[in-house]
């Protein structure tokens, strides 16, 4: 595969970006977060609307997404944000393994929110300079970890833009790359397709296994999914049933073997096609691929979503011709020639290809370049 220049981690994995993550380990401190990472060019801002009275798996959860996303091969170093020392450390320890500068601060200790700004700053300062100093190496693309996402879908997403990214995923798996494919409630009406290539039987069942259960959940709060899909903005974009909607949305992962399915914010072990359970809302899911470990995430879309992640670069791709002239500032890649021009796949699937290994050697997408990302942690229960 492809060799690129790339950040060499001391656990061993490779990041694509060297970036200095403040992490707020709970809301009541991520507006200082926010404000030290707006001070010092080269930090990013990780905030969690939750964190405290969390119990069960949904504490588990934040702990397990913000700890991953701290530990990530594209973050150089990371400063923990908590009310106290006690708080931001407990989250520390689960990031500390990955053998990256950990510092921490506690609001209670600094003594106010200005304080902790302050000292805040000149950690951050510090990590940033530090990192600076790393120099790229020479590392192998299948070391990558890279997510295929879609939101606003229409027809075009079927016919072009996901298709796209099929392909572009079965080159990069069979180049010992590693795919994550997320949202099983979109897998609706679709299941058993996947179910069918899945290497391992019990993890057909667990595929068929999420889809009831996201299916079943909406039932309890009286939303019939099925009777719901197509969305309102996907039949205003052309698509007509659950199973079409289905179908171009299974498309984006390609046709390789199922090697493994794993949870919310779970790295993954096995490289190849991997499912991870998130919820089908982009935010969410995007922070479930970013905690994961995902390095980059390819973000198709029809009608126009805009969002990305912190951390992964973000790569937005659309086969609908107005989309990409509306949102030209949005869209890093236009496929929409399969659409006007009959361009074939494998082209439009060479161009993402390309552009890929550009992002990864350090070109800025459009939503890393306009800072539109946002995170947001699942969570199943209330706090208390």
């Amino acid at each position: 595969m492809t060799e690129f220049m790339g950040y060499r981690r001391p656990d061993g994995r490779v990041g694509v970006r060297n970036i200095v993550a403040v992490v707020s380990a709970m809301d009541n401190t991520n507006p200082c977060a926010n404000r030290i990472a707006n001070i010092v060019d080269g930090a990013t801002a990780i905030a969690t609307p939750f964190g405290r009275t969390q119990i069960g798996y949904d504490f588990e959860m934040t702990l397990r997404t913000l700890s991953g996303i701290g530990a990530h091969p594209n973050v150089a170093a990371v400063l923990v944000l908590g009310l106290s020392l006690v708080t931001a450390e407990a989250l520390a320890t689960r990031i500390r393994p990955s053998g990256k500068p950990v510092k921490i601060l506690g609001l209670q200790e600094a003594g106010s929110t200005m304080a902790l700004t302050t000292e805040g700053v000149r950690i951050t300062a510090d990590l940033v300079v530090a990192a600076s100093e790393q120099s790229r190496e020479l590392c192998d693309f299948s070391e990558l970890i890279i997510a295929v996402e879609c939101g606003g879908s229409d027809t075009t997403s079927g016919m072009a833009s996901n298709p796209t990214v099929g392909l572009f995923a079965d080159r990069f798996i069979d180049e010992g790359g590693t795919i994550i494919l997320s949202e099983p409630a979109e897998f609706m009406g679709a299941e058993h397709i996947l179910a069918s290539r899945a290497v391992n039987p019990k993890d057909g069942e667990r595929i068929f296994q999420m889809v009831k259960w996201f299916e079943d959940e909406a039932k309890r709060n009286g939303v019939d999914m099925r009777g719901t899909n197509p969305t309102p903005d996907n039949i205003d974009g052309g698509l007509t049933t659950l199973e079409e909607k289905s179908l171009g949305a299974i498309a984006k992962g390609g046709s390789r073997p199922i090697v493994e399915v794993i949870d919310y914010s779970e790295p993954p072990t096995k490289a190849g096609l991997v499912i991870m359970n998130t919820p089908s809302a982009a935010c969410e899911s995007m922070t479930g691929l970013l905690g994961g470990g995902s390095h980059m995430i390819i973000f198709s879309t029809g009608r126009g979503n805009a969002i990305g992640a912190p951390i992964s670069p973000t790569i937005k791709i659309t086969g609908n011709p107005h989309t990409a002239a509306t949102m030209r500032e949005n869209i890093d890649i236009d496929v929409s020639a399969i659409i006007t021009d009959g361009e074939a796949l494998e082209t439009a699937a060479d161009h993402l290809w390309n552009e890929m290994i550009k992002i990864a050697r350090g070109k800025i997408t459009r939503c890393e370049v306009l800072q539109e990302d946002q995170l947001s942690v699942s969570r199943f229960g209330p706090s208390v």
